[in-house]
């Protein structure tokens, strides 16, 4: 018997269903568009997602692109077309002082008031930033009282000497001023629970919201996690490695690994949650309209 994609997540959510009855928030991360066709389907998701009532979306920010105002753009379209709550993704990496200020005065004079303050990535692996995401945070709370993000890394930031570290650097980050974390994304979730635990003895005392992203494509997968430090299970490799050509399976078994997650997440105390949509909706939409349609 052919069961079908929507079918099949609609079975896993039982697994769900009776162990947990809280209320679920969602919000999402997007990516400016480069085109015609990557804006159709950037719109699309966004005209999907937005139905969840998310807590907010985010906007990516391409600080070596050389298309830094596509961020801004991006997220007062949005701002305009949903009246979501739009969250401007910000790095230092490579602008001086008063190009912040004044990205962040015109942020927040056209009603902007949350920001995602990150130092980003350099071309130049032999270059050594200026600034630090905590001087971003420092800087953004000089100009106006910004409702800030930070990132958190579970399996350790891949610049970051050891664990202890990353942690001290993000205590810093929230003394700051930042008012939540967000983390980079994972598939270990006893790795994200060791991280919530280590954050809160050290005194962190903000929300740290999981990241999660869906597996679209194991390849590009593979390339995120070699850069940004994440650990990629092996019953991945063996589960993902032979689905090039099999998309719609895919679908099925990563929606299923992301509803497991949320759901041993939320019998941890769990509520919020980010996806990095990567601009696409088709696994994302299924998962949210089950999980809503249960906890609202």
């Amino acid at each position: 018997m052919h069961v079908s994609y929507s079918h099949y997540i609609e079975l896993l959510y039982y697994n769900l269903l009776y162990k947990n009855n809280k209320k679920i928030n969602f919000s999402f991360e997007f990516f400016p568009p480069k085109n015609n066709k990557m804006e159709s389907c950037l719109w699309n998701s966004i005209n999907q997602l937005t139905s969840f009532k998310p807590k907010f979306f985010s906007v990516t920010y391409g600080a070596n692109s050389g298309e830094k105002h596509k961020t801004s753009e991006t997220v007062y379209s949005i701002m305009k077309k949903t009246g979501i709550n739009t969250a401007a993704h910000l790095t230092c990496i490579d602008s001086n002082k008063n190009e912040l200020i004044n990205i962040a005065k015109n942020y927040w004079k056209n009603g902007v008031n949350h920001i995602i303050a990150l130092r980003g990535d350099s071309f130049d692996i032999n270059s050594k930033p200026r600034m630090h995401a905590i001087d971003l945070v420092y800087l953004l709370k000089e100009v106006a009282d910004f409702d800030i993000s930070v990132a958190g890394y579970p399996e350790v930031h891949p610049e970051a000497n050891n664990s202890q570290y990353d942690l001290v650097n993000l205590k810093n980050k929230v003394q700051a001023g930042a008012n939540r974390v967000i983390t980079q994304f994972f598939f270990d979730t006893s790795a994200y629970l060791r991280f919530r635990d280590r954050c809160a003895k050290i005194g962190i005392n903000v929300e740290i919201i999981p990241g999660i992203l869906p597996i679209y494509n194991f390849n590009q997968i593979k390339k995120f996690a070699s850069t940004t430090n994440v650990k990629i299970p092996l019953w991945a490799h063996k589960i993902f490695g032979s689905l090039e050509n099999n998309p719609d399976v895919n679908k099925i078994l990563s929606a299923h690994i992301v509803i497991n997650m949320i759901s041993v997440l939320c019998s941890e105390g769990i509520q919020n949650f980010h996806f990095y949509t990567l601009n696409k909706s088709e696994i994302i939409y299924p998962i949210c309209h089950l999980l809503k349609s249960n906890t609202i």
